[in-house]
């Protein structure tokens, strides 16, 4: 009787306490009980029916082999250093007259081939200025067009340049 005078009687609270509780989430503490659950569990594992512990087998596998295979831990060795190879192509010990000599003779064949290159491009232009004669175009004004184009083109560049690197201007500002 004692229980039915108190004013909270009537109400129910947290596990048949005569407290409201704490925090209003610890009321469904009773509500979700895992031994019920897992008491679910294994009746509906112990009925008998076709293929159970095949499915039960594959069904615990795929989590297993996935935690087994995603769990593993993997270190990568830092690549070996590479060997570095020196392309020796003079000898070893040269005088600064053979040096000398190797460059007169290398600044030689560069010019050879250069010249080689612009006589090219001069028969080149020969046969295409034929060309532009034979279908009847004024070859000497596109000479020209493409002087002055090739004069302005090389004037800007130059411009650029020395806007890029100014001549006589060091770092320090001394100009030497």
């Amino acid at each position: 009787m004692a229980a039915s005078s108190t004013p909270h009687s009537g109400k129910r609270y947290w596990r048949g306490s005569s407290k409201a509780p704490i925090l209003w989430a610890m009321r469904f503490k009773t509500r979700f009980n895992a031994k019920a659950g897992f008491a679910d569990l294994w009746d509906y594992i112990r009925e008998p029916r076709p293929y159970r512990w095949p499915l039960l087998a594959v069904s615990f596998a795929i989590p297993l082999t996935s935690l087994a295979v995603l769990s593993q831990e993997s270190h990568f060795r830092p690549p070996d250093a590479p060997e570095v190879t020196y392309i020796t192509t003079f000898a070893e010990g040269r005088s600064d007259e053979e040096i000398r000599r190797s460059n007169i003779e290398n600044q030689r064949r560069k010019e050879a081939r250069e010249a080689e290159a612009a006589e090219l491009q001069q028969r080149k232009i020969e046969a295409y200025k034929a060309l532009g004669r034979a279908t009847g175009l004024d070859v000497e004004a596109m000479e020209r067009q493409a002087a002055i184009d090739r004069a302005r083109e090389e004037a800007e560049a130059e411009a650029r340049q020395r806007e890029l690197y100014r001549a006589g201007s060091a770092v320090d500002g001394t100009g030497d």
